[in-house]
């Protein structure tokens, strides 16, 4: 079975598939980095859904996301952009956790997985 690589670099790769799965690194908003988690939220789910169609699969195909908020305080902030894109009937198993990210101008991160 091949393996597809996205956007690949010497550290990792945005997207790989294999099979009939999608893997995505985990995504930050660049763009709106220092804004709000909901705008953070809003450019990151938008990344993710590039990225899931390049790989040919969509947010209705997803299996789980990962969180990652740097302050559990804005996790309501965050859901309401969350639940808002989710695909109803579709929603994927899901963590949420809190953590430091890379660098301080990021609120929240979020990694997916998807069948293709």
């Amino acid at each position: 079975m091949t393996i597809q690589r996205f956007e690949p670099g010497p550290r990792m790769s945005q997207v790989v598939v294999h099979g009939n799965t999608v893997y995505l690194a985990g995504v930050v908003a660049h763009k709106a980095a220092g804004e709000s988690v909901t705008k953070q939220t809003q450019e990151v789910l938008s990344i993710i859904d590039s990225h899931l169609a390049k790989a040919g699969s969509d947010k209705s195909k997803l299996l789980t996301a990962t969180i990652y908020l740097t302050d559990m305080k804005n996790f309501a902030e965050m859901n309401a952009v969350w639940d808002g894109w989710v695909s109803a009937g579709n929603a994927p198993a899901r963590a949420t956790v809190e953590a430091k990210l890379a660098a301080p101008q990021y609120g929240v991160e979020i990694m997916v997985v998807a069948a293709k």
